[in-house]
């Protein structure tokens, strides 16, 4: 439970950064990197909010575990950044 706090701390300042390149690409202030660093940001709240869905359905401690691996096996990572980099970090 703590990796989980970890990484969900970790997503929450990306996201307010994220937030934040919006709010001054609006003003056009920001730059094609940081706006790809908010778009990347954007598509890793996409992934939470899809593996969201699935935890509320019955038996998800099976399906999401199965759910990781067949992504894998067929190139598709379906966690948020923040989860990957804490599990590359434990290896």
């Amino acid at each position: 439970m703590l990796k989980v706090k970890i990484a969900l701390a970790q997503e929450k300042v990306e996201t307010r950064e994220m937030l934040s390149i919006y709010k001054r690409y609006t003003k056009r202030q920001a730059s094609a990197e940081e706006m790809q660093i908010a778009n990347q940001q954007f598509i890793d709240i996409l992934k939470g909010l899809g593996l969201g869905v699935f935890a509320v359905l019955p038996f998800s401690p099976i399906t999401i575990p199965i759910m990781i691996k067949i992504g894998r096996m067929v190139g598709v990572e379906i966690l948020p950044s923040s989860f990957i980099d804490q599990k590359n970090n434990e290896k």
